[in-house]
C-alpha cells in the first residue's frame, strides 16, 4: 500500500481528483490499517456520501471519523466491481464490512431435467438429475449472472416444490422475470427456446448467442414487430452486462500487471496482483522522474528494484507490462538468478490478459493525475517556482494561454488558473476567436489577452502574479504589448518555448524578456508545475476547439470519428442494441464488434466520453 499522508485527510482535495467511472475503493486509519472496502458504478458520487456533513448513520459516521487515507481502483464496469471487491473482503476482511461465513465448497450452475427446466445455484455432490456448468470460483458471481439472465431470458429459478403447487402466476411473473410455466402460460416450444439461449451463454457460446440475437431483431424491425425487436435489443444489453464478470475471472495462473505511466507532471507504476486467475488487488508507486524519461526505462528500473530488493516478496510465474524495453530480458535474467525460479515478461498480449494490461494503464493514469492535483504536492512546487525564479515568496496565481485550431478554422483561446491548492476551475476561460486571418496565432493571442485583461479596468478578475505564455520570444513580445497598451500593473512574464529537439524536459525559459532565457534541470519540480500548466491549458484549448467545431448531440461524436462511416455506425449500434449501452461498453468490448479494430475502438470510446 501507499505511505499514509502525515496531514490529515482532505475530503474535498480527494473528490475533486475523484475519477467518476465504476471502481472500488478502500478505506484506511492512520496506522494503514484497512477499514472498509466499497463498490460503486460511480466513485465520486459515491464517495461523496460518506463526507456529507448530515445524515451519516451511526456506524458510517464512527467509520469515516478514523479515516486517513482512500485508494480506488478504477475497473470497466460494475459487475468486475462486485467481483473485485469480494475478493478483497475475503482477503482482508476489513471490520467495517459485513463477513459472511467462507463455505469451502465450489458452487455450480445446475440446469434442471424436465419440460420447464429451472437454473440454479448448487454445491455439494452431483446428485440432482440435470446439466451443471462451473465450477464458478464466486457464489456473488452466479447469483449476478442468474439475475441477469433471469431477467434476459426469464428462465424460471424456483424450486420445484414451489412450481408444482402452484395455481395462479407469481409476483417474478408480474415483474416480467418469468413467463409463467407454472400455469401454462408459455408454449413449451417457446420455453424451451429461451432454455437453449441460457445453453448457449452458460457454454461460453455468447458471441454465437448475441450474433443469433442481433439478426432475429433485425428480422423483427423489418417486420415492423417493434415489440420484439425492442425485446430482443434488451436480451443482447442484458447479456454484455452478463460477460462483463469475465474480465476479472476469466483468466489463469499467477500474474503481476504492471503498468508505467510518466507524465510531465511525474510517473506513476501501477501494480495488480492477480493469482489463480483472479484479481487480489493493486498497489500505486510515484517513483522521482526526470521529464524527460520515458516509460520503458522506468519501467526497467522498477522490475529491478521491486523483485530483487526483497526475496520475501511473492514473485508471479509472469509479468505483464504496458511498455517494452531492450533490458527487460537482463531484468528477467536476473530476477530468475536471485530468486531461483524463471519469470517471463510479456508485452503483447490478447484476451483477458489484454483487458488486465488496460486496467493497470487506466488506475496508473487515474492516480498520477490525483497525485498532481494534491494540494501538498503542488504547493512544493509553488515554492521551488518561486526559488528557480529568484521570488520573495512562492507565488498564489498562475495564468496560463494556449491557442486551438484546425487549419485556422474554429480558433479557440484558453486560460487555465493554478493556485498553490492546485488548478482553480472556475477561474478557467475559454474564448471564441473571431475577425483574425486563420492560424495567425500572434493575432489571437492578441485578441484573447486583450479580452481579459480590459476587464480589469472594470474591476472584473483578479490579477496574476505570473502569467506564461505558451510560446518563444514572438508570443512574449505579443503578451507584453498589450499589457502596456493596457496599462496593466507590473507582473512576471514567462515565456516557455519547445527546444530544438522539441522533446519535454528541454524547453527553453523566458523570463520577462527575450533576454532574458534561461533552463532548468529535468527533475526539477518547477519545471514539472511548468510543464503541467501548459499541458493543462493545451487541454483546455483543445476541448473548447472541438466542442465549438462539433455538435452538441451525442451521436455527433461518432460522426466525428475517422473511420466511422453511417454503415459502421448503424452497425455498431445493432451489435450493442442502442447508444446507451454502447455508451457504457469499454474499450475491449467495442473492439469485439465486427469490423472494429482496437485503435478504433479507442477512438470510439474517447469520442463519446470526451469531456
Amino acid at each position: 500500500m501507499t505511505s499514509t499522508p502525515a496531514a490529515p485527510f482532505d475530503p474535498s482535495a480527494f473528490l475533486a481528483t475523484c475519477s467518476g467511472r465504476p471502481g472500488v475503493y478502500r478505506m484506511f486509519d492512520d496506522t494503514g490499517k484497512l477499514l472498509y472496502v466499497g463498490k460503486a458504478s460511480n466513485l465520486k458520487k459515491r464517495l461523496a456520501s460518506y463526507f456529507r456533513k448530515t445524515g451519516l448513520a451511526p456506524k458510517t459516521a464512527a467509520l469515516v471519523a478514523r479515516i486517513a487515507q482512500v485508494e480506488t481502483t478504477i475497473v470497466a464496469n460494475e459487475t468486475e466491481a462486485l467481483l473485485l471487491e469480494q475478493t478483497l473482503i475475503k482477503q482482508w476482511r476489513p471490520p467495517y464490512n459485513i463477513l459472511l461465513r467462507d463455505d469451502k465448497s465450489y458452487p455450480y450452475v445446475l440446469l434442471s431435467d424436465g419440460d420447464y427446466p429451472r437454473l440454479g445455484i448448487h454445491r455439494g455432490a452431483k446428485s440432482a438429475k440435470g446439466r451443471y456448468f462451473g465450477p464458478y470460483p464466486s457464489a456473488g458471481a452466479i447469483r449476478e449472472s442468474l439475475a441477469l439472465l433471469q431477467k434476459t431470458f426469464l428462465v424460471r429459478q424456483c424450486e420445484d416444490s414451489y412450481f408444482k403447487n402452484r395455481t395462479r402466476p407469481c409476483l417474478q411473473y408480474q415483474i416480467k422475470r418469468c413467463k409463467g410455466p407454472c400455469v401454462g402460460l408459455v408454449d413449451p416450444q417457446e420455453y424451451a427456446e429461451d432454455v437453449r439461449h441460457s445453453v448457449m451463454f452458460l457454454e461460453g457460446r455468447s458471441s454465437a448467442l448475441t450474433d443469433e440475437l442481433s439478426a432475429a431483431m433485425e428480422k423483427a424491425a423489418m417486420g415492423l414487430e417493434f415489440e420484439l425487436a425492442a425485446e430482443l435489443r434488451d436480451q443482447i444489453a442484458q447479456l454484455r452486462r452478463v460477460q462483463d464478470q469475465q474480465s476479472m475471472e476469466g483468466g489463469s495462473g499467477d500474474v503481476d500487471v504492471v503498468a508505467a505511466i510518466v507524465n510531465p507532471g511525474g510517473a506513476c507504476v501501477h501494480l495488480i496482483s492477480v493469482r489463480g486467475g483472479r484479481v487480489l488487488g493493486s498497489k500505486n508507486f510515484f517513483p522521482q522522474v526526470g521529464i524527460e524519461e520515458e516509460g520503458g526505462a522506468v519501467m526497467s528500473a522498477f522490475l529491478a528494484q521491486y523483485y530483487l530488493s526483497s526475496h520475501e516478496r511473492d514473485l508471479p510465474g509472469e509479468l505483464i507490462v504496458n511498455v517494452d524495453h531492450e533490458d527487460l530480458p537482463t531484468v528477467a535474467a536476473a530476477i530468475a538468478e536471485s530468486r531461483g525460479r524463471e519469470i517471463g515478461i510479456s508485452y503483447r498480449v490478447r484476451g483477458t490478459r489484454a483487458r488486465w494490461q488496460q486496467l493497470a494503464v487506466t488506475n496508473a493514469e487515474q492516480a498520477l493525475s490525483a497525485r498532481l492535483a494534491n494540494r501538498q504536492h503542488v504547493a512544493a512546487r509553488f515554492e521551488a517556482l518561486a526559488d528557480a525564479l529568484d521570488l520573495d515568496e512562492p507565488p498564489q496565481r498562475l495564468e496560463c494561454y494556449d491557442i486551438s485550431h484546425s487549419s485556422g478554422e474554429a480558433t479557440v483561446a484558453s486560460c487555465v488558473v493554478f493556485g498553490p491548492e492546485g488548478p482553480l476551475k472556475s477561474d478557467y476561460r475559454r474564448y471564441n476567436i473571431e475577425g483574425v486571418t486563420a492560424g495567425d496565432d500572434y493575432a489571437a493571442m492578441h485578441q484573447a489577452l486583450t479580452r481579459r485583461f480590459s476587464k480589469l479596468k472594470d474591476g472584473e478578475g483578479k490579477l496574476p502574479d505570473i502569467l506564461l505564455v505558451d510560446g518563444g520570444k514572438g508570443q512574449l513580445a505579443m503578451a507584453r504589448e498589450v499589457l502596456q497598451e493596457l496599462a496593466v500593473p507590473e507582473l512576471i512574464l514567462l515565456g516557455v518555448a519547445k527546444g530544438v529537439t522539441r522533446k519535454p524536459g528541454l524547453e527553453t525559459l523566458y523570463l520577462n524578456d527575450a533576454d532574458h532565457e534561461f533552463t532548468l534541470p529535468a527533475d526539477s519540480p518547477a519545471l514539472h508545475l511548468i510543464q503541467q500548466i501548459r499541458d493543462e491549458a493545451h487541454r483546455f484549448a483543445i476541448t473548447g476547439h472541438r466542442a465549438r467545431r462539433g455538435k452538441a448531440r451525442r451521436t455527433s461524436s461518432l460522426e466525428d470519428v475517422a473511420g466511422i462511416g453511417p454503415k459502421r455506425r448503424r452497425e455498431l449500434l445493432k451489435h450493442f442494441g442502442g447508444l446507451q449501452e454502447l455508451n457504457r461498453a469499454s474499450v475491449e468490448e467495442i473492439a469485439k464488434a465486427p469490423g472494429i479494430s482496437k485503435k478504433l475502438a479507442e477512438s470510439i470510446y474517447a469520442a463519446l466520453h470526451s469531456e
